[in-house]
């Protein structure tokens, strides 16, 4: 058991069964009253955010995340297969745990991995990746009915939108929170 003076952004909380990570906090002191501690919280496994507010040096309960770097290897029907950096041994990961970070992954690429008492709980991708234009439309100078950009597949199979000058073959750095297009790589 941890008080709410445990309370730091990446915390694992256990609330009433499920996982909650903190993703932001703010220890608030009024002028009357009590202390409290005001939390945002996500869901580890469904990613929902709530609100949550605890009183100061109430007991909470904390959960061990290991969160350790893995290496995407290849799609094995609904699951993923990931080796281990550290030892090779290689974990297969449900289709629903990867969620969208699937969008963002290439073979060979690192990622890191939360496992709470070996099931892993989600996949993290660094904050942009790198990946190739396999498809897009030929843009068309004068063509700015759609605010200049147009609709591109990446060699992830995944469609971002990117500026109209950009052909087939461009190497583009991709947000891997929101999947915007961020810029040209050389």
């Amino acid at each position: 058991m941890a008080s709410t003076a445990d309370i730091r952004n990446g915390v694992v909380l256990n609330i009433d069964g499920q996982l909650w990570a903190v993703t932001d906090f703010q220890h608030v002191k009024p002028g009357k009253g009590g202390a409290f501690v005001r939390t945002k919280l996500k869901n580890v496994v469904t990613g929902k955010t709530v609100d949550r507010t605890f009183n100061a040096g109430a007991k909470i309960e904390t959960e061990n995340v290991d969160r350790q770097d893995f290496q995407y290897l290849y799609a094995d029907g609904d699951s993923y297969v990931f080796m281990d950096v550290s030892d090779f041994d290689q974990l297969h990961v449900p289709a629903v745990v990867v969620g969208d970070a699937v969008n963002f992954m290439l073979e060979n690429q690192n990622v890191t991995i939360a496992l709470h008492n070996g099931n892993p709980l989600y996949v993290e991708l660094p904050a942009s990746v790198v990946l190739e234009i396999t498809y897009t439309e030929p843009g068309l100078q004068g063509d700015r009915s759609t605010g200049g950009t147009k609709p591109a597949t990446v060699e992830t199979g995944f469609q971002i939108q990117v500026p109209l000058f950009l052909e087939q073959g461009t190497r583009v750095k991709v947000d891997t929170r929101t999947g915007d297009y961020l810029g040209r790589v050389n």
